[in-house]
């Protein structure tokens, strides 16, 4: 301490070099003493003289303290005073709060010093490094200086450090550690370090976002209480905007990681009596323009809709149309919202979609898009306020032709309330564009155009709107109205710019013709537009005015390009010779090149937002330049061409609508092919299913008869059985026991066989109408028959045979359904004998040789019934042989008649090739004689002499000969 109160009281009492000389001692002693505290105590006291004196400080000390970074690592306290020093030097925080006028250049002067020590501080690379090491200290006196020291070194030279940073071995992952710091002094002041880090650097913003950035940047907002929170949660979203702005792999990651759902609790800004603050405003507009950076139209297409339709399946849009319909939002939030809504609408059908159906909370509702055209229109609104609301309903109307429709079909007869209780959207434009404030009518010919663009479905319904201009008098279009307005003039008294009103009606009514011949007509219709503005092209003006006749010009050119030739006295060579004659086409291409040369035309091409800073600079529409663009180079070449080349023009466009039309049919030929190919394809299925069934079925009649089989083996075995027992009674009934469920298993064979009959039956019946389709197939007459003669012999005779079989086969159902009738009428005979037998059994209490003799009776009869049964059985085992044999003959069957139909459908096919050949050889022959003919003629002509015609009779009938060998050759193998 004591040496301190010396270094301060010779800093006060002496001289200025007297605190030269004292830094110098400090930096010596810094550099030569031994101890510890000494240095330390050195160190210290620079640091107090280093924001007083910077410059001496700066010069003499910066080496000595980066040398103390690097050697006295281990006392913390060395190492913080060291840093502070340093920071005090380079760092420009303490003259950047003087705001006095009078001081401007000394604080100039100490930018230009902080940037001069920064350059030193990072000409060695290695300085970066080592103050990233000392950032990993978790001491407090170390790693705050630190964080203090790096963020002003990037305020200065950002680029430079950046890069050194970049190449540094974890350079960023060391500084996102600082995210994670539980001091929150330090955690805030590394947000700052890294929005300094990550501004307009592509690559180290990648790196932060993979470094967990997001979710951590995202838990900080939610600590703080999101929009509710303090300073901390600005910073933040600044740095969340830095790591998206114009970062598409960014933007892409945060929509991956389902981070704009995280988004919508931002804006639940409460009931309206919670109160607005300061900082609660700043908070919700920069997350409302973090939302626009997601949806900007300068992103890919791609990237933007994925975002907007995350922000609608969230609710992320449904919260931003509540705080736009809320009551007591402040005027800028709701300015920024409204911008917000636009963008992340805009050209997303679904999003439109659902804006469309927003109402607001009045009485009766009304749509929230006629709530904000009553703002648009309302001259006691902000201006801010308006342009906002004409941004919302374009991009409500950008690449979408239903919203279109519905604005314009307010306007319509039809459509139009009579009663007069609400107000449409189209009623709001039509009062907006011809109110008398400049402003109002500029909004809504705009806004009136925009519902017209690539629609020249609305173009042509716009047509029809009449409007009723005064009690008694006739209604007049809309198209005329705007024209009747254009061409007073200056006359009506109008608030606002002299020239708006015109330019705004001049780029709607561009904008309607263009792309619309029928339109075109219409406005050509009325006598008096064509010599007003040849009128106002043809004036010199002043600058004001120049602008107005270029839109003249391109309206006129307009008339020209897309003239259909329908009205006798304005087709286009007509208007084309007018300009000639009053304008000169010169003249009137230098004027409709005034619009491009305006100075707010390249401003308005630059972004969609209608930014302006005053009413004043409120010209031209984004949409319109892009027109003028389009149009500007077509009107030119269209003035100076020709009749004739207009001509060779419109041949061209008749043969492109020829060709189209030609592709238009083949496209529909495929299409129809494709789908008949479908229905083969389904048929195919069908019929594969049906095979499928089939081989099901016929498995199934295979374990049938392994079934019978079985039964047949057990019949066997219980027979054998029986024959053991025959010698007394009570074998005898116990055999009267089993005989019923022999009956039985008897009478389901005999059920069985006559399925199977009826299964055999049905496919004959198939194959019969098989075999009558292909005898009427050979038998119709066709094209082919002199050819397929021989072919069709050769079918004839297979389809006898078959026919021949199947009759064979017929016989031998037939005579097994008789064996079938037999078996059933020897079943019957069994039952009866059954029950006789039945009651023949020897009652209780006769004599005992009336027994035997009864028993020797039953003992016969049941010798005779197995006899029987035998026989039955081996009928049975030669049915079964049967019905195996017949089906096999079906099945060759089978194959016969396919092989039959390949041969016949090869036969057809040499058929068509053979006739294709013939017509190709005569159409060759007839060119040939052709060719002949007119070389005859030539040679004729030029005086050489000609063979006679006998000769070229015999060269044909030489020819013939050589055809009717090759005609020979070609029939010989089908004979």
């Amino acid at each position: 301490m004591n040496f301190l109160r010396g270094v301060m009281g010779g800093q006060s009492a002496g001289p200025q070099h007297t605190e030269a000389e004292t830094i110098q001692k400090l930096c010596d002693r810094v550099a030569s003493s031994t101890l510890l505290d000494d240095r330390r105590n050195a160190v210290r006291a620079l640091k107090s003289l280093s924001k007083k004196y910077r410059l001496e400080v700066g010069i003499q000390a910066m080496e000595h303290l980066i040398h103390v970074l690097q050697t006295d690592r281990s006392d913390s306290e060395i190492i913080g005073y060291a840093l502070d020093t340093l920071y005090n030097i380079i760092s420009n925080d303490e003259e950047e709060e003087v705001d006095d006028v009078e001081e401007e250049n000394s604080t100039r002067q100490s930018e230009d010093l902080g940037s001069q020590f920064t350059e030193i501080f990072i000409k060695q690379p290695e300085n970066v490094t080592l103050l990233l090491s000392l950032l990993e200290e978790f001491d407090f006196h170390v790693r705050w200086p630190g964080v203090k020291l790096l963020t002003s070194l990037l305020k200065q030279l950002g680029p430079q450090v950046q890069q050194i940073i970049l190449v540094s071995p974890m350079g960023v992952s060391r500084l996102m550690d600082l995210l994670a710091d539980s001091r929150e002094v330090i955690r805030n002041d590394g947000v700052l370090l890294l929005q300094a880090l990550t501004r307009s650097n592509g690559a180290i913003q990648k790196i932060v976002a993979f470094e967990n950035a997001f979710e951590r940047l995202l838990d900080i907002i939610t600590e703080e209480g999101n929009s509710d929170g303090g300073i901390v949660v600005e910073d933040c979203l600044i740095l969340l905007q830095n790591l998206l702005k114009n970062n598409n792999s960014n933007q892409n990651f945060f929509k991956e990681g389902s981070y704009i759902q995280r988004m919508k609790p931002w804006f639940h800004v409460g009931d309206e009596n919670s109160g607005w603050s300061a900082q609660k405003v700043t908070n919700l507009h920069v997350m409302l323009q973090l939302v626009r950076v997601l949806v900007s139209p300068t992103n890919p297409p791609g990237a933007t809709s994925s975002c907007q339709k995350a922000m609608f399946q969230c609710g992320l849009l449904q919260q931003l149309c509540t705080i736009l319909m809320a009551t007591g939002v402040p005027a800028d939030i709701l300015t920024e919202t409204i911008n917000t809504v636009s963008e992340v609408i805009r050209g997303y059908q679904v999003n439109q979609d659902y804006f469309a159906s927003v109402n607001a909370p009045s009485n009766p509702p009304r749509p929230a898009i006629v709530v904000l055209l009553m703002s648009m229109v309302n001259e006691r609104q902000p201006f801010v306020l308006r342009c906002a609301v004409l941004y919302c309903f374009q991009c409500f109307l950008y690449k979408n032709q239903k919203g279109q429709g519905e604005i314009v079909s307010t306007l319509l007869p039809s459509t139009i309330d009579a009663t007069g209780n609400s107000v449409s959207a189209g009623q709001l434009l039509c009062g907006g564009l011809f109110s008398t404030d400049s402003l109002s009518n500029w909004c809504a010919a705009v806004a009136l155009a925009h519902a017209l663009q690539e629609n020249a479905t609305q173009k042509e319904q716009l047509l029809r709107v009449q409007l009723a201009t005064s009690i008694g008098n006739p209604p007049v279009s809309l198209l005329q109205q705007c024209t009747n307005i254009l061409s007073q003039g200056d006359k009506i008294d109008r608030r606002g710019s002299k020239i708006q009103t015109r330019v705004g009606l001049l780029m709607l009514l561009c904008t309607w013709l263009s792309n619309c011949p029928i339109a075109v007509t219409h406005f050509l219709h009325n006598s008096a537009n064509v010599p007003f503005l040849t009128g106002q092209i043809a004036e010199n003006l002043g600058e004001e005015e120049q602008l107005v006749q270029g839109l003249c010009a391109l309206l006129l050119g307009i008339s020209i390009y897309f003239n259909d030739n329908s009205l006798e006295s304005y087709m286009k060579e007509k208007l084309k010779q007018l300009i000639e004659k009053r304008i000169g086409k010169e003249n009137f291409i230098e004027k409709l090149g005034f619009i491009s040369k305006h100075e707010l035309y390249s401003r308005a091409s630059q972004k969609p937002q209608p930014n302006f800073p005053s009413p004043e600079y409120m010209i031209f529409d984004h949409e319109f330049t892009k027109l003028v663009k389009e149009l500007e180079g077509v009107i030119t070449k269209a003035i100076y061409k020709s009749s004739e080349e207009d001509k060779k023009e419109e041949e061209v466009k008749k043969t492109l609508e020829q060709h189209d039309s030609i592709v238009t049919h083949y496209k529909n030929m495929i299409r129809e092919q494709d789908l008949q190919l479908e229905e083969l394809k389904q048929q195919i299925s069908t019929l594969k299913c049906q095979n499928e069934q089939l081989q099901t079925a016929v498995t199934q009649q295979v374990s049938q008869i392994q079934q019978h089989k079985d039964q047949y083996n057990l019949l066997k075995v219980q027979l054998g059985k029986d024959n053991q027992h025959q010698g007394s009674y009570s074998d005898g009934t116990q055999v009267n026991g089993v005989q019923p469920e022999e009956v039985g298993r008897l009478r389901e064979e005999i059920e069985e066989l006559k399925s199977n009959q009826e299964l055999l039956q049905s496919q004959l019946a198939e194959k019969d109408s098989l075999i009558e389709n292909l005898k009427s197939s050979q038998a119709s007459p066709g094209t082919n028959e002199q050819s397929s003669a021989p072919a069709s012999a050769r079918d004839s005779e297979q389809i006898a045979e078959l026919k021949q079989e199947l009759t064979t086969l017929k016989s031998q159902l037939n005579s097994q359904s008789v064996e079938i009738t037999r078996l059933q009428a020897e079943k019957q005979e069994l039952l009866r004998k059954t029950e006789t037998f039945a009651k023949s059994a020897p009652a209780p209490g006769e004599s005992e040789a009336g027994t035997a003799a009864k028993a020797t009776d039953v003992e016969g009869r049941l010798s005779a019934l197995l006899q029987e049964t035998k026989e039955l059985k081996n009928e049975i085992k030669a049915l079964s042989e049967e019905r195996s044999a017949i089906k096999e003959q079906l099945d060759a069957s089978n194959s016969t008649i396919a092989i039959l139909q390949n041969e016949k459908n090869k036969l057809e096919m040499d058929v068509t090739d053979s006739k294709k050949e013939q017509d190709d050889l005569l159409v060759l022959l007839a060119d040939q004689d052709q060719k002949i003919f007119s070389l005859k003629n030539k040679l004729k002509e030029l005086g050489h002499p000609v063979e006679e015609e006998d000769e070229l009779e015999s060269g044909d009938q030489d020819d013939e000969e050589d055809e009717d060998e090759d005609d020979g050759k070609d029939q010989g193998p089908m004979i």
